[in-house]
């Protein structure tokens, strides 16, 4: 590294007395910008705004978070402060510089091809197989919450018309097509195992448990996901929910409407259903940060 990168940290150590552990942390940052000024044939002295604005993007593209670019970002107004105040500079190329802004968080979601190793994860030779076998797939089908599959009841379901009814947020009531497969699974599973899961007891429940036959919570359904997401190689937090980005996600790519997936979801306002475009102009972003000549 440059005298200037090395004077400023001897002046966090010396005269500011950071702790250890934040003046590395600097040492790290300094050291990457003396590299992308080397790549540039220049010293760090010598970088302009623009080039600093282009460091930061490279930060952002290498995959630091947010707070990591924006710490560099910070570190960057510092040094050059200093080199101000040392007489090393005579303008300060980083006055104005800030560090890219973050993204939005994208919602979680499954590939179609993992969507599909979970479903196979179901034994569906026992009863308890069969019901969560129709859970899955009545869930990825739909895009309902889990709260709203648990409740369910069997007159909710219209399986000539292939559409179900479901009870949302507020007490509101909207129709959801169910889909070939889900239809199948869910006719078998009240066919084959409902009758055995349930017993003697009446249930006025479409999806009851495997103790007594009283109704599945979301907590118990939620458990069986986990055990079935991690048998297929699933791992990162998965949930009923994630099955719902991945429902909505995948109608997007497939070119459905915006208003047609905000009504299956129940979405009261469609800006609640605008988060899956992020999802499509975040690879778009991927696509052209790679392959356009020009940053």
């Amino acid at each position: 590294m440059s005298s200037a990168v090395d004077a400023y940290l001897d002046h966090l150590r010396v005269e500011r007395r950071l702790a250890s552990n934040t003046v590395e942390s600097y040492a790290r940052d300094l050291a990457q910008l003396a590299a992308f000024a080397d790549t540039r044939g220049r010293a760090v002295e010598d970088l302009s705004r623009q080039d600093l604005e282009a460091f930061a993007r490279q930060r952002m593209s290498a995959g630091l978070s947010p707070r990591s670019v924006a710490r560099a970002v910070a570190c960057l107004r510092g040094f050059y402060r200093f080199l101000i105040v040392d007489r090393r500079v005579e303008v300060n190329p980083a006055e104005d510089v800030h560090a890219p802004r973050a993204w939005p968080a994208l919602p979680r979601f499954l590939s179609v091809e993992e969507v599909d190793r979970l479903i196979a994860q179901p034994d569906v030779a026992t009863a308890r197989g069969l019901r969560d076998r129709a859970l899955v797939e009545l869930l990825y089908a739909t895009g309902m919450r889990v709260s709203e599959l648990v409740s369910l009841r069997p007159a909710d379901l219209n399986f000539e018309a292939g559409y179900l009814t479901c009870t949302g947020k507020g007490d509101k009531q909207r129709i959801v097509p169910m889909g070939h497969d889900a239809t199948s699974w869910v006719s078998r599973y009240l066919r084959d195992g409902r009758p055995a899961l349930a017993g003697k007891r009446v249930s006025s429940w479409l999806f009851v448990n495997a103790r007594g036959g009283g109704r599945l919570t979301r907590v118990g359904f939620w458990k069986a996901l986990k055990t079935y997401g991690l048998k297929a190689g699933l791992h990162g937090g998965l949930s009923p929910h994630v099955l719902r980005h991945s429902f909505a996600t995948h109608l997007l790519e497939r070119g459905a409407d915006l208003r047609a997936i905000q009504l299956m979801l129940g979405h009261a306002d469609l800006s609640s259903t605008q988060i899956y475009t992020h999802v499509l102009e975040a690879r778009l972003r991927t696509v052209y940060d790679k392959f356009h000549p020009r940053p």
